[in-house]
């Protein structure tokens, strides 16, 4: 869906429109009255106020450069990729609307940790280096438990002037706030033994967004070797029901969701 769906609308911190400027550009209605206009959407839904047509058609697009046309679009596809590779077996999710382009394609060494906190604390001291890919593994819905958002170190990158220079990589999530070459949601997650989990300082790790693809840079026999030796991180939750939780839960490809 991604693929056929252009981008015609990106805000802060994508970029210097903000929400109350999509409001008076004519709201969410706006931007669904010129999606259906290419033939993207069912119009014949039914929603709580009449079916979808109903609603936009009283939608009126006052801003075009605030919601654009597909020929103006911001990009052809939308704002949104799954990367695979031998990093993330399952996927992984980026917000690549919000990628600057000098990131969109990355090579660089692996800053490993395993707490958000540890991450922050290591940025804040000044340790992160343009063309570092920071791994922060553990924070999944079973390590986290619950796939924290992994908002704060995306923060302190830019606040440092390097989320055009720095990639993070998490098996925990972010939410719409995130801009920068941020990559969460990785399954499988290191806490179920994925790749994430394997990754070690310095290891070199691929990103292509245009291509979908992210890879870990160690030969087969290698990973395979740490895989005999690794000894997940203990929960930091060891009763209740986030106990409960993380022993049940399922990965985040499937929507983090509860096994029967």
């Amino acid at each position: 869906m991604s693929k056929i769906t252009p981008q015609i609308c990106k805000l802060s911190p994508a970029s210097d429109t903000h929400i109350e400027d999509l409001y008076y550009a004519g709201g969410i209605n706006a931007v669904m009255k010129e999606l259906a206009s290419q033939g993207l959407l069912d119009v014949s839904l039914p929603t709580v106020s009449g079916s979808v047509q109903d609603n936009i058609d009283r939608a009126v697009i006052r801003d075009r450069e605030v919601i654009r046309t597909k020929e103006t679009a911001f990009s052809q596809d939308g704002g949104l990729a799954i990367l695979w590779g031998s990093l993330a077996p399952d996927g992984c999710v980026v917000k690549k609307g919000a990628v600057a382009q000098e990131m969109m394609v990355h090579k660089g060494p692996a800053r490993v940790f395993s707490s958000e906190e540890d991450c922050v604390e290591s940025i804040n001291a000044g340790e992160i280096k343009a063309g570092d890919v920071i791994v922060i593994n553990f924070e999944g819905p079973k390590g986290g438990p619950g796939m924290r958002e992994m908002l704060t170190p995306t923060a302190a990158i830019a606040g440092i002037g390097l989320d055009k220079e720095v990639a993070l990589i998490t098996d925990g999530r972010f939410s719409g706030a995130t801009r920068g070459a941020s990559i969460g949601h990785v399954s499988p997650e290191a806490a179920s033994g994925g790749p994430i989990g394997l990754v070690q300082e310095g290891d070199l790790i691929a990103i292509d967004i245009p291509n979908n693809s992210i890879d870990l840079l160690v030969d087969e026999a290698e990973l395979e070797e740490r895989r005999k030796h690794f000894v997940p991180k203990e929960p930091p939750i060891k009763t209740g029901y986030l106990k409960r939780y993380a022993k049940m839960v399922t990965s985040a490809n499937t929507g983090a969701v509860f096994n029967d």
